[in-house]
């Protein structure tokens, strides 16, 4: 009978009836691979973005088309089916370890017993699934192209790890029981090679060669035990381990001791009070949400922190509830702002958790599937333009629509000052587009933490100016307040004067002081700072070394963190963190949301933990998180809080490396704010590319308008830069000179750099000439360069310098008045640009050839060309050349009679323009660009 055998833990181990597969191709491997673990069909888009995920979609699917060719010419046209849209492996006649794995320990599951026990039937069959096991899941393989494989390959290990890690705990049980304490102790060591940090292993083997009359290597196994512990985590052993410890030193021990099982202390819920000193807000808020109709409104809720602003958001989304209506609330994390599209990521998951079921073909689900891909195959087309950006709002709008149903419905944005702008700007589209839709979009924020100019200042601004938004400002309690509070629990008048006069009226340490009367500590001590540190020492006083110990790892991830993550952090077993967890919110120090969440109740009890610690120990923590993000996460889009995580641990380096990663991945989304924060923090950090960085920061400076910074920037680069890259540099600083309508400054940067360039920049410096040369009046000398520089970009072939040099070439046409020949270039420019992806280049040809099309009569043409350009100035970020377009764009529409779209325009040019340059300098060459 033909057989199909893959066995991938280990080295890849596959063989076609008896004998290896040959394939010339390790996607091959991989494509085999993912189909055999994944057990199901595979759509063609997802195995193409999994195996050659940088590679542009069509290429990617024809070079899928010819690996499977390839795979199924190698297995005879047997074992996999090969469909229009789908692949999967013919299971009859395959047999797989990862399978034959996880059917060897569902054999042992109907013995009577508890899943973690074993009995004498479980041996054969544990020891059977022990013998799989070669190495680690596709030891030596990987994809140097693909971290989406490298991902899924990281996961994928990590769960059958897990699974060799139970077999081996269990048969080393059933060995010691069935009288083999020496196999038990060779399996137990072998179970330790696998995550040398799990102190249940170390206590097995310790409690295992203590049994066979081994003490001295029982006492050394402690002592490694301790010097593991100590080195990766910082922390010391738990009691059970260290009591096991001493009754081998003193000789006590007789018999493996059973494990110690921690329970969290009984603890009184919190006594619930009254919302007090809030009558005027929460019913704005209600009438708000009540009054609604068809179309949506923005709330703002502004104070200090601890000032109750989401308390009052719970009663308000407490009485959405009420209504039989949807309520979705987003959290937002100082850690976090990095994160390009990190809120939200979280809002469209909340989303989708309460959304009634949906069909994947729906069109919105691929889009919001670029970030959630666990619901669906994700677009493979690029977010490169305002119009797919839109797209991927407007998609995100139709899952919110799909989740909340028709009625009115809420969502809440909590420390929206932490978004990040990315998210920002999805929820400014939003709050402009609430016309129809019945939403209450709520956000609340510190106004120390907000700049006038913060984006979720500007989001509510703009709403404010249309009368679809209002701003609820929270004030501390009055000393009534305080006294009506306290009433309410029941305590003496005398007690909410106090507490009024040491809190200061500010919610939070008021509701702290109750909190600890109600749980029955001594009444607090009013000569302590305010802060309540007091009481947050006591409850961590009362924690066992455990609970301490995970809470340590929690308070390294800041504010809100998952379970995953504590525990490889804290290096626990995942009962152990499960006990700890439960401890901690049992004592009020942690809260666990409805989403599984968990996050420190308070800010400053997670800022007193991590200040008790060494700096050695937050570093070691700090370094473990890092290392978890790492590999299980994708590579990019959470660089940033791995290199938060590296910094903190004290490897610059590296945390300088992944910063640089985040920025160029923020970069490539046109998230140039965030982009720009993470040069910078990389820079901070003393990378050893800082040439690079500078120059990377110039350019995003460019964009802004920053044109200071940018000279600045550029500068720097110049004087830490290898002596090839000068020219490249010297090139950019005279693009600066071209934007700030320094015409023989750029001329001579230009002429500087072009004999060290390589072709194609040597030609696109000498395009840039040829403009220098037209804005000075030389019409002949910059036909001559024009030329030229077509000349230089024909020869090497390079799209974009051909495109550059077209474009220049139709402005002379226009210039000197042949309309015709200046719509042939700029229209071939265009085409070309568009085909290579230079939309710089595009969106100046573009612009050009509407003054073109202008000048032959067709001014409604010209408009939409202008309004093209505009939309890809917009989505690259490029301000001046925005203010420009809007400019340009004013004048076309004023000309055919639309004068208040003119208006709206040319409002919007002018503030831009204001902005662009240094400050303080008057720049008049700047608010004449027209053409470039």
């Amino acid at each position: 009978m033909s057989q199909l055998r893959i066995a991938l833990i280990g080295p890849p181990l596959i063989e076609v009836d008896g004998r290896p597969l040959d394939v010339d191709t390790r996607k091959a491997t991989a494509l085999l691979a993912y189909l055999a673990f994944t057990g199901r069909p595979a759509r063609r888009d997802t195995l193409a973005g999994l195996l050659w995920p940088e590679t542009n979609p069509d290429r990617a699917r024809a070079t899928l088309r010819r690996t499977l060719s390839t795979l199924k010419s190698a297995l005879d046209a047997r074992f996999i089916e090969i469909g229009r849209d789908t692949v999967t492996l013919a299971r009859p006649g395959i047999w797989f370890d990862v399978e034959e794995l996880g059917r060897l320990v569902a054999t042992t599951d109907g013995h009577g017993h508890a899943a973690n026990e074993t009995c004498s039937r479980c041996l054969s069959p544990l020891q059977q699934a022990a013998a799989l096991d070669r190495g680690s899941f596709l030891a030596g393989f990987g994809l140097r192209d693909s971290a989406a494989f490298d991902d899924w390959q990281q996961l994928a290990g990590d769960e059958v790890h897990r699974e060799l890690a139970s077999v081996l705990d269990r048969l080393a049980g059933a060995l010691a029981a069935s009288g083999n304490p020496t196999q038990a102790i060779a399996c137990a060591r072998r179970r330790l090679t696998l995550d040398p940090l799990h102190e249940p292993a170390h206590r097995q083997l310790i409690g295992l060669l203590a049994e066979v009359g081994d003490r001295q290597a029982a006492m050394e196994q402690f002592r490694d035990c301790v010097r593991v512990l100590d080195r990766e985590l910082g922390v010391r052993p738990l009691d059970e381990t260290t009591a096991l410890y001493h009754a081998i030193v003193e000789g006590s021990l007789t018999a493996p001791s059973p494990p110690v099982v921690v329970r969290a202390p009984s603890q009184p819920a919190d006594a619930p009070y009254d919302l007090v000193g809030r009558d005027t807000e929460l019913r704005e808020l209600v009438e708000t949400y009540d009054t609604l109709g068809s179309d949506g409104r923005v709330v703002a809720l502004v104070g200090e922190a601890g000032i109750g602003k989401t308390r009052l958001a719970e009663e308000m989304l407490a009485h959405v509830a009420a209504r039989g209506r949807t309520a979705l609330v987003v959290r937002c994390y100082e850690e976090e702002r990095g994160l390009a599209y990190g809120v939200v990521l979280e809002l469209v998951r909340g989303a989708a958790a309460v959304a009634p079921p949906f069909e994947a073909d729906l069109w919105w689900v691929a889009e919001v599937a670029r970030l959630a891909p666990e619901l669906g195959p994700p677009s493979g087309q690029p977010l490169d333009s305002e119009a797919a950006q839109v797209r991927f709002y407007e998609a995100v709008a139709e899952l919110l629509q799909h989740s909340v149903g028709p009625g009115p419905a809420a969502l809440y944005v909590d420390d929206a000052h932490w978004a990040d702008e990315s998210s920002l700007a999805l929820l400014a589209y939003l709050a402009h587009r609430l016309k129809g839709r019945p939403l209450l979009l709520a956000a609340s924020w510190r106004p120390e933490e907000v700049a006038q100019d913060h984006p979720v200042r500007r989001l509510v601004a703009d709403a404010q100016r249309t009368g679809r938004a209002s701003v609820i400002e929270l004030g501390r309690l009055s000393g009534s307040d305080v006294a009506q509070l306290v009433a309410s629990t029941g305590r003496g008048d005398s007690l909410g004067a106090r507490l009024y006069l040491e809190s200061g009226g500010l919610p939070f340490f008021v509701v702290e002081y109750l909190d600890a009367l109600a749980r029955g500590d001594d009444e607090p001590d009013w000569a302590l700072p305010v802060g309540v540190r007091d009481l947050l020492e006591r409850r961590l006083a009362g924690l066992g070394e455990l609970s301490l110990q995970v809470l340590a790892a929690a308070a390294v991830l800041g504010r809100a963190f998952d379970a995953d993550t504590v525990r490889a952090a804290s290096g626990r077993t995942d009962e152990e963190v499960v006990l700890a967890l439960e401890e901690l919110v049992g004592c009020g120090l942690l809260v666990e949301s409805a989403d599984g969440a968990i996050e420190f109740r308070h800010e400053q009890a997670r800022e007193l933990v991590s200040g008790q610690m060494t700096l050695a120990r937050r570093r070691l923590l700090h370094r473990r998180a890092a290392a978890d993000l790492e590999s299980r996460s994708r590579r990019e889009d959470r660089a940033a809080l791995v290199a938060y995580h590296l910094a903190a641990a004290g490897d610059d380096e590296a945390a300088a490396q992944r910063y640089r990663v985040a920025g160029d991945h923020a970069r490539r989304l046109f998230a140039n704010a965030e982009a720009l924060g993470h040069y910078r923090s990389s820079l901070a950090l003393g990378p050893t590319d800082a040439a690079g960085l500078h120059e990377a920061i110039g350019d995003l400076e460019t964009l802004a308008g920053e044109y200071g910074g940018a000279f600045a920037s550029y500068e720097t680069a110049a004087a830490l830069a290898a002596a090839d890259a000068l020219p490249e540099i010297e090139r950019r600083i005279g693009l600066l000179h071209l934007r700030r309508g320094e015409w023989e400054l750029a001329e001579a940067s230009l002429a500087a750099a072009s004999d060290g360039l390589e072709p194609v920049g040597r030609s696109l410096a000498t395009a840039d000439r040829a403009l220098a040369a037209h804005r000075l009046g030389d019409e002949e000398r910059a036909l001559v360069l024009a030329t030229s520089a077509l000349a230089l970009a024909g020869d090497v072939d390079d799209a974009g310098a051909i495109a550059q040099a077209h474009n220049i070439l139709g402005m002379l046409a226009g210039s000197r008045g042949d309309p015709a020949e200046a719509v042939k270039h700029l229209e071939l420019g265009a085409t070309i640009a568009r085909a290579a992806g230079d939309r710089g280049a595009e969106a100046a040809a573009l612009n050009n050839l509407a003054f073109a099309v202008r000048a032959s009569g067709d001014p409604d043409r010209a408009i939409e060309l202008t309004a093209a350009a505009l939309e890809l100035c917009v989505m690259q970020g490029d301000r001046h050349r925005e203010a420009a377009l809007r400019n340009n764009l004013a004048d076309l529409l004023r000309a055919t009679g639309r004068q208040d779209e003119a208006m709206e325009e040319l409002k919007h040019a002018v503030a831009l323009f204001a902005e662009i340059g240094e400050e303080g300098r008057l720049e008049p060459e700047i608010w004449k660009l027209t053409g470039w």
